[in-house]
């Protein structure tokens, strides 16, 4: 236990010195209904608080009984306005003997970013360029603006109806970029202004939900490729991904598919029915169940707009069937961009790594995603405005060769063969383990 004073949830501060705890006895406190984590060497109890986080409970609550300094400071970018809300929750600090981190962490390395991040703040690199953001928001509308006019010239052939679905495609894949950028509070400095923002362009844009991407994005950036912890590498029984799930699938004898065979069958169920089927539904009923109106007021809005659009040239099931045909193209491009950043990475139970051994370990920044952000440097500066994360990379680059951390860079074409070289090598391990007796 700590050594002396109250430890009860927002215990006030007072002139009397603070309660002290040990690392052992804050690991303890790591359940859903006990959580207590660490910031700058101060000891928070948010077991009860952890249910109003704007960031969703799950997502504080994987930091429970650790330290979650620099998840904290990646994720909030006014950290006076947050600090506000952690005041009622101390309840102590860790004891003077105790190190910084926990789990054995690489301080150094900790260290060493930590002073990176200062360089990339005197660097002005979380200041952002608005005129960047206006002209991305532009040339989506301008792209819709193309869309409608190639089927209103040229008629409903398919020809034209081709064209203006690559087109509307394109459009939501930038769309889905830029809800990005707000969502992770990287545009302007006032929290309220992004997620505003965030709901007109992933709401009226693209028809979904932003406390859907909210509650499912941060987790994957707090405890990338996880599993129980990362959503993104939640495959629903149909891929087992990295070397222990597969051997734990195989040797509790699960074979809810041919997993031997996902390689191949990945080409009919990932890339085609993520975002059409899997996606859609789960979006949709999440608004519902949660009662999220406010989100689904803005997706109605999108459909209203869509159907409006394109009715008078296709009716009712044409427009419908369109609809779906663009989000099919968009989808074989979203999946084979997102999970080069998944599949082929280290995918593993809790391994309790820093924060940037844990970001630059689970993602890796290819230089030929033209359109889209480096995902790497977006994980470890979340709140950086995708405009300067180039200026960031060679410093990054220098941190990872110092300590040892792969930087993995990878022509398209290679990135797209290890995905599948991935599979194959899951699925194998699947298999011996479920043929051994």
């Amino acid at each position: 236990m700590g050594k002396g004073g109250n430890q009860g949830e927002g215990a006030a501060e007072r002139e009397v010195p603070m309660p002290t705890f040990s690392w052992e006895e804050i690991q303890k406190h790591n359940l859903r209904t006990d959580r207590w984590l660490v910031i700058d060497r101060k000891v928070y109890n948010i077991t009860k608080w952890s249910t109003q986080h704007p960031g969703g409970q799950r997502v504080i609550g994987h930091y429970a009984g650790e330290d979650a300094t620099d998840a904290f400071r990646a994720f909030h970018p006014d950290l006076k306005f947050v600090g506000k809300f952690l005041k009622p929750l101390l309840i102590g600090e860790l004891a003077p003997e105790e190190p910084s981190q926990d789990h054995g962490k690489n301080s150094k390395i900790i260290e060493d970013f930590r002073a990176l991040k200062k360089t990339a703040e005197d660097m002005n690199l979380f200041k952002t360029n608005h005129v960047f953001f206006l002209l991305l928001l532009a040339h989506i509308i301008a792209l819709e603006s193309i869309a409608w006019f190639t089927v209103f010239y040229f008629g409903n052939g398919w020809i034209p109806t081709l064209i203006t679905a690559f087109v509307l495609a394109t459009s939501q894949a930038q769309a889905g970029w830029l809800q990005h950028d707000y969502g992770h509070l990287s545009v302007y400095r006032k929290p309220k202004w992004n997620h505003l923002v965030h709901k007109f362009v992933i709401g009226h844009l693209k028809g979904a939900s932003a406390n859907w991407w909210n509650h499912r994005h941060f987790q994957h950036h707090a405890k990338p490729n996880i599993f129980h912890k990362d959503p993104d590498v939640n495959m629903l029984h149909v891929f087992v991904l990295g070397e222990w799930q597969p051997i734990e699938y195989g040797k509790k004898k699960l074979k809810y598919l041919p997993y031997n065979h996902q390689h191949e069958y990945f080409f009919l169920i990932g890339p085609p029915l993520l975002i059409p089927m899997y996606f859609q539904y789960q979006i949709i009923m999440t608004m519902i169940v949660h009662k999220n109106w406010v989100d689904l007021a803005w997706a109605i809005s999108y459909y209203i707009r869509f159907f409006v659009t394109y009715i008078p040239f296709y009716g009712i099931l044409g427009a419908l069937l369109f609809l779906n045909f663009i989000r099919f193209l968009e989808s074989h491009w979203f999946v084979w961009v997102t999970q080069m950043n998944h599949i082929v990475m280290e995918i593993d139970q809790e391994a309790y790594r820093d924060w940037f051994s844990s970001q630059a370990g689970a993602a890796w920044p290819s230089g030929v995603l033209t359109f889209c952000p480096p995902h790497m440097l977006l994980s470890l500066f979340p709140t950086m405005p995708r405009h300067n994360l180039h200026k960031i990379a060679p410093l990054v680059k220098s941190l990872c060769a110092k300590h040892g951390i792969e930087y993995q860079e990878k022509p398209l074409l290679r990135a797209l063969l290890d995905i599948i070289r991935s599979l194959r090598k899951s699925g194998k391990l699947w298999l011996d383990a479920y043929l051994h007796k």
